[in-house]
């Protein structure tokens, strides 16, 4: 069957003309998104969903299962089999739970909407499905509900979801709104309902969770008109066509037809309900079409690369990888450019579009540097929207959910993302604006930055978690320096320079780690154990160990390797970072570590970069063999297809660079450090017009090792590459062997 296919699809190409017919090779035989699989990720702990959405879309329209647990963070989990609707906002793989705002589900009987539900058990709306009558493609999920005889499909725009119900012949249509419906951290604090006409209802949400202030209006226009309804405040039936309450919920019923099909288009404002309606798409109930549009969206994002293999497996990856990667930071910003903050003032964002979901302790290291290579545009208007956080504290972002801090995570992340976007050639923002962002945000003295300034790191007595927070700074610090170097501005390049060496207060030679240190400058914490892990208490690391969390100084690894007394040292440390036991120990350890080889955790970000030092160890054949080794047994097409939270985009950007050859490790010096590339040829279609590829001759899972390489024809012995390099188009050739070559990448300064 597989030849035959082949030969019809052969067939089809040689009767086919274009203007591009060079270009076509065996990836454009089929489209980008026919690779993509939503599921991958729903499984395990990636905590992805597999609704709809388009890229970077303000809605995401996807099943909801009713678990309040750590796997269901995104309101839906692989091994689940009981849907409670379809809600509007979710967050794909992070750690903690909110949102899944503004539940719909259709319905063919009447339920009972007085019960406040103590458990999913006792939701009377709830049904059973089967991954059998499931499906889940880029813009598009479908689902058949058995308890009501129902087809679920789901499709959206940018700002408008668009769901149509399949009723079986004679059903009652009917479909049930529960606002008061929760999971996870979210609460609601007060919910509203208004039937404004037998076509259209509108609503808010206030509610507060892992966002504290996070106030949702929504409008609704079905296909069908409204026969009858029932509207609840806290449980009680009212004959109101309006209620305001804790918990407000309906049922809508409508005419049953002959063709027994309810469509509804639901669009959401985070600012006021005439603002939904203004997002509300105006076009009249065309799933199909919308469903084609939001394909078609998709394949243009997806077709910044065009990857050639024989394995398809590794195209499922690598494009479902792309798709995850740009599901997150999400519009947040309303046709009119309005968009609430924290403190509930009300903001316009000119001439840009405003984005949240900013997960920036995780998306800083390769999903930002990502975004610089295919979507340019949206980065500017990322940073711009961290300036407009900054506004009311006069501190950046940390990680923004619906527009409110969260203050969850370590350091300050957006400043890399600014450096890094400035570095490249980015320029749709106000530099001296972002510049003072970044440096009164370093000189403040929250979360723990008054210790880090007096004593030049932060001793472990004073604050959990003061390793890595202290590593972090010191990064955030150099990447500030560096701004301040682009910029013209010495003294404060000078001062944030000095100030970047903090992790060198941190270093115990002896043991080769990175250890919590006394307020005298030298007195350990003690007992020390490497592999010790306590879950954001009572610990100096985050959400890991010394092990872990060692290596974090990608800004100056050459120092970090001369600390630790030369490359010999330094590599065989690193090597024994991988080959050492997988043990973790301790009575609380961070669920968060998984994805184990050895004690490297690429189930979590601050391994991400580790793979990638032995470039500047004279041993880039390592970096090649572990970059490799990532890549088979940490990603594959099941729905456990990542090893640990997907986090907004990091866990799949990681895969994207690294199946390509390259990797950001300091993410904001305009560099890609090479790895090992995984196609026989991958082409980057970059927004400037230019074209870089990067291929890989007799490249097989044996012949991973790169052997020789040129670039533009000409010899090719680095283990970096530059952005700019990039940008300018090209190409890149490796020649993959089985063995190592020690020789190459070994001279030459890195560029």
């Amino acid at each position: 069957m597989k030849k035959k296919h082949l030969i019809i699809l052969c067939s089809i190409l040689m009767v086919s003309c274009s203007k591009n017919s060079e270009t076509i090779n065996n990836t454009q035989e089929e489209s980008s998104i026919s690779f993509v699989d939503p599921f991958i990720g729903t499984g395990g702990h990636g905590h992805t969903y597999p609704g709809a959405t388009v890229p970077f879309g303000m809605l995401q329209v996807s099943p909801v299962n009713g678990i309040s647990e750590w796997d269901w963070c995104s309101g839906y989990h692989y091994s689940d089999d009981v849907l409670v609707g379809f809600s509007h906002l979710s967050l794909s793989g992070t750690g903690i739970g909110d949102l899944a705002d503004i539940i719909f589900m259709p319905v063919n009987k009447d339920v009972d909407l007085t019960i406040s539900p103590q458990s999913r058990d006792s939701i009377s709306y709830k049904s059973s499905y089967s991954h059998k009558n499931e499906k889940a493609s880029p813009g598009y999920y479908q689902v058949f509900l058995e308890d009501h005889d129902v087809n679920v499909e789901l499709t959206t725009s940018k700002r408008t979801a668009n769901h149509k119900y399949s009723f079986k012949k004679g059903d009652k249509n009917s479909v049930v709104i529960d606002l008061g419906f929760a999971i996870n951290w979210d609460r609601p604090l007060e919910t509203s309902l208004n039937i404004e006409d037998e076509f259209t209802i509108s609503g808010t949400r206030f509610s507060k969770g892992w966002a504290n202030n996070q106030k949702v209006f929504f409008v609704a226009k079905f296909s069908k008109p409204m026969v009858s309804h029932k509207l609840y405040a806290d449980g009680n039936l009212t004959a109101e066509k309006s209620a305001k309450s804790k918990k407000t919920s309906t049922q809508l019923f409508f005419d049953t037809d002959d063709k027994n099909e309810l469509q509804v288009k639901v669009a959401l404002s985070s600012v006021s309900i005439e603002n939904a309606k203004d997002n509300l798409d105006t076009s009249d109930f065309n799933f199909e079409g919308v469903k084609t549009s939001a394909e078609n969206s998709w394949e243009k994002a997806l077709s910044s690369f065009n990857v050639e293999t024989k394995t398809d497996s590794l195209k499922t990856i690598f494009y479902t990888a792309l798709y995850h990667a740009q599901l997150a930071p999400v519009t947040f910003s309303d046709k009119n450019g309005q968009f609430r903050l924290e403190n509930d003032s009300i903001v316009t964002a000119e001439n840009y579009t405003a984005y949240s979901t900013l997960s920036l302790w995780d998306t800083f290291r390769a999903e930002h540097p990502l975004l610089t290579l295919i979507a340019p545009d949206k980065a500017s208007d990322m940073i711009n929207s961290m300036l407009a956080y900054y506004e009311p504290k006069k501190i950046l972002p940390v990680w923004t959910l619906y527009g409110n801090e969260t203050n969850t995570m370590t350091g300050y992340h957006s400043i890399p993302v600014i450096v890094d976007a400035y570095r490249k050639g980015i320029r749709g923002f106000d530099a001296e604006k972002a510049y003072e962002a970044m440096k009164n945000t370093m000189l403040q003295d929250e979360r723990g930055l008054n210790h880090y300034k007096k004593y030049g790191y932060i001793p472990y007595n004073l604050i959990d978690e003061s390793v890595t927070i202290s590593l972090e700074y010191a990064y955030d610090d150099w990447c500030v320096a560096e701004m301040a170097k682009m910029l013209g501005k010495e003294e404060d390049y000078q001062f944030f320079l000095n100030r970047s060496k903090a992790y060198q207060h941190l270093f115990d030679k002896e043991s080769g780690f990175m250890r919590g240190k006394s307020q005298d400058g030298k007195s350990w914490n003690e007992p020390f154990d490497p592999k010790h892990s306590n879950h954001r208490e009572q610990t100096d690391y985050t959400e890991g160990n010394a092990w872990q969390h060692s290596w974090f100084v990608p800004h100056a690894v050459d120092n970090l390797i001369e600390i630790h007394g030369g490359n010999k040292v330094f590599t065989n440390r690193l090597e024994q970072l991988f080959t050492e036991s997988s043990e973790i120990t301790g009575d609380n350890v961070s669920a968060d570590i998984t994805g184990l080889i050895g004690q490297y955790a690429h189930g979590n970000e601050p391994s991400h970069h580790i793979a990638y030092m032995f470039n500047h160890a004279a041993q880039p054949w390592r970096t090649q063999f572990w970059a490799r080794t990532i890549m088979d047994t940490q990603y594959n097409t099941t729905p456990n297809g990542l090893s640990g939270n997907e986090d907004c985009g990091q866990m799949s950007a990681w895969y994207v660079l690294s199946s390509m050859g390259i990797y950001p490790m300091n993410p904001a010096s305009g560099e890609y450090e090479i790895g090992t590339p995984i196609f026989e040829k991958a082409t980057m279609n970059l927004p400037n017009g230019k074209t870089f590829t990067i291929e890989a001759e007799n490249v097989s899972d044996k012949n991973f090792y790169i052997q020789s390489a040129t670039f533009n024809g000409e010899v090719f012995n680095k283990t970096a590459i530059s952005h700019d390099a990039i940008l300018e188009g090209g190409s890149l050739l490796f020649v993959m062997g089985a063995k190592p070559n020690k020789n190459w990448g070994v001279t030459g300064k890195q560029q």
